[in-house]
């Protein structure tokens, strides 16, 4: 699957908001977006052809349904990530984010018990 664009990033998380819908919803869903129309018509079409999203023909109109989720989106995205910039440790992306205090050691001990809990 294609890595998407942050303008169709954009798109994809309206999209994911909504469930689905129309340009129009799309873009009045886009809250403080300066992207035009068109252009957002444009890019749900590049989202077509990247088979994130598919056409479902009311009328005139097309309404825009994801075939992937926001959670699968993150997964491939997430592993894609850390394979690319930390040699698929997850470890080293950890020490990166402490190391640029990004994460502070509440944090880190917060995630400790999330993985305690799920363990247990």
């Amino acid at each position: 699957m294609e890595k998407l664009t942050a303008q169709e990033e954009e798109a994809m998380l309206s999209i994911w908001q909504l469930k689905g819908g129309f340009v129009r919803e799309i873009l009045d869903n886009l809250k403080g977006s300066a992207m035009p129309y068109t252009t957002l018509a444009s890019t749900i079409r590049n989202l077509e052809k990247k088979s994130y999203v598919h056409a479902v023909k009311y009328a005139n109109a097309k309404r825009y349904e994801p075939l992937i989720s926001l959670e699968e989106y993150k997964e491939r995205f997430m592993n894609s990530f850390v394979g690319d910039y930390f040699k698929n440790s997850y470890k080293e992306m950890v020490s990166f984010f402490v190391k640029e205090e990004k994460l502070s050691e509440r944090e880190l001990e917060e995630i400790i018990e999330m993985i305690k809990k799920q363990k247990s």
